[in-house]
């Protein structure tokens, strides 16, 4: 494996200021919209860095579920590790890697808990393994084996009526994060990458547009 040689020739599109919107939600909607047209697998899947109270940085990747103004929204389980290093220190960054369009798009800011409603609705719109899998699963705990979970999820299955589905467990529920910072990333011909970079000092400040070098 000639892992010093390996690389991509970036040269599918490119990322103008004129061609850009002042909004990076909006150009956000639209370069997704464009990953889930063009087949990109899991385009809604992104990498989400969290910080401990060690201060050591740790990464997994998490399904987009929603999003608007008001942020990026996904579900999980507040007593994982996630939801563990969030609750000391909410403060987070994602990452969207759409390799077939040679495109990356990166977001930091704050994270909030979604509304109780918000994470109801959510968890009973999820088919019915999904939820039970949730139920069982003591996220990102040491477990002996497979078989703990498998005889876990066939027990609650059991309990259950027939097509009858559990309640939300009240450690699972929903993370928003609203925007500080986004960065926009379009693969380039000689390695000079396309960079928009857009902040600004708090929620009612117009966005500031500026490039950076790749």
């Amino acid at each position: 494996m000639d892992l010093p040689s390996m690389r991509e020739n970036y040269a599918l599109g490119e990322l103008c200021e004129q061609q850009a919107s002042a909004d990076p939600h909006a150009l956000f909607t639209a370069w997704l919209a464009e990953a889930v047209q063009h087949g990109v697998p899991e385009a809604n899947a992104m990498t989400l860095a969290t910080v401990g109270s060690d201060m050591r940085p740790s990464l997994r990747v998490v399904l987009l579920k929603g999003h608007d103004e008001k942020g990026l929204v996904w579900f999980t389980n507040y007593q994982s590790r996630k939801g563990v290093e969030l609750a000391g220190n909410p403060c987070a960054a994602l990452q969207f890697f759409w390799l077939p369009l040679q495109r990356t798009v990166r977001i930091e800011g704050r994270v909030t808990p979604t509304t109780e409603a918000e994470s109801e609705a959510y968890f009973h719109s999820r088919p019915l393994a999904s939820r039970l899998g949730a139920v069982v699963s003591p996220q990102s705990r040491p477990i002996e084996g497979r078989a703990v979970l498998e005889q876990a999820y066939a027990r609650l299955q059991a309990s259950l009526p027939t097509g009858a589905g559990p309640e939300r467990p009240p450690h699972w529920g929903g993370y928003r994060l609203l925007p500080e910072r986004w960065e926009f990333w379009q693969g380039r011909a000689s390695r000079l990458h396309d960079r928009l970079l857009y902040t600004r000092a708090d929620a009612q400040s117009p966005w500031l547009r500026e490039r950076l070098a790749p």
